[in-house]
């Protein structure tokens, strides 16, 4: 259950007509969904590092890499069925083919209000090709408000973890969530309701809620400057604002960006967000470097964080 009272939860589903039409508004694009594996093989991790950090996965870390269409390991997919899950939509499944390196770290992300796991789909090979198991959601309905798909989010990392296909690959103590607009929104309630989680990502995240002090989980909150669905200056930057230092936090927003900005590949939000993953995910310190003092360049137009990162 929530950890906020039942009258914030109330404001929570408390979405106007007008929100709702501004959403419904929004563009349709949509990205194909990638084949089911990249041209790259699994890279040998080195035992040295692995005794250090068991959970540690790949080589080391360049910006170079982190920018480039996939990372090192070679991704593998897999569907759920509607019938199949329970408290959720279904979906895609993302893994890296090896099972050489031992279990990963898991992801579930869902999508915004109106939209389909496919207009976000991009994100599902680029993470797993890091060395992550993603499972992209469809949600109950698309209409589904950010409670809802936190619940979502949720029962689709309990499906992972213990009935999917892939379940033996996925260390279900190190786990996140991801979302973008109400599927954003929908990732703060999901850290909030579990705090055991190791890493959140919303992007051009939309709750009514703009109060997250209870959070504990590390939180990377990806804005669009030009965000005229969910504005930065009345969601993304308050969200951030509100979290305590102590549970690490950054925010990150793109020069000139829309809503829409997650439905098209985004290197910024790619390198961002494999980052965070790597660093609170597999407590892979190698990545901080990337996390502080933070990115910066044309593209980017703020970036805060809780620095360092611990």
């Amino acid at each position: 259950m929530h950890r906020t009272s039942e009258p914030r939860r109330a404001r929570r589903l408390l979405i106007t007509a007008a929100a709702a039409l501004a959403l419904l508004a929004g563009p349709g694009a949509t990205v194909a969904q990638a084949t089911g594996s990249s041209e790259r093989d699994s890279p040998a991790a080195n035992s040295g590092e692995l005794a250090a950090n068991p959970y540690q996965r790949g080589p080391a870390p360049t910006l170079a890499a982190l920018r480039a269409s996939r990372g090192p390991y070679a991704v593998s997919q897999t569907s759920v069925s509607r019938l199949a899950a329970t408290g959720f939509g279904g979906g895609e499944i993302y893994y890296p083919t090896t099972t050489a390196d031992g279990t990963f770290g898991a992801i579930a992300i869902s999508p915004g209000f109106t939209a389909y796991w496919s207009s976000i789909s991009w994100l599902g090979p680029r993470l797993a090709s890091h060395g992550f198991v993603v499972i992209g959601i469809e949600t109950l309905t698309t209409a589904d408000q950010p409670g809802s798909r936190g619940d979502q989010l949720l029962a689709a990392l309990d499906h992972l973890t213990q009935r999917s296909s892939v379940r033996t690959r996925v260390d279900a103590s190190r786990l996140a969530v991801g979302g973008h607009s109400m599927g954003g929104g929908g990732s703060l309630e999901a850290a909030s309701d579990r705090p055991s989680l190791r890493a959140a990502l919303p992007l051009a995240p939309w709750n009514t809620d703009k109060t997250w002090s209870e959070l504990r989980v590390p939180t990377l909150i990806v804005g669009g400057e030009a965000d005229a669905i969910a504005p930065v200056a009345s969601h993304s930057i308050p969200f951030y604002t509100s979290i305590p230092a102590s549970a690490e936090k950054a925010y990150l927003e793109l020069n000139n960006a829309s809503h829409f900005f997650p439905q098209a590949v985004d290197t910024e939000t790619a390198v961002q967000a494999v980052s965070w993953l790597k660093r609170f995910v597999d407590d892979d310190t190698r990545y901080g470097q990337f996390l502080c003092p933070g990115p910066g360049g044309l593209a980017i137009s703020d970036y805060r964080s809780s620095c360092p990162i611990g």
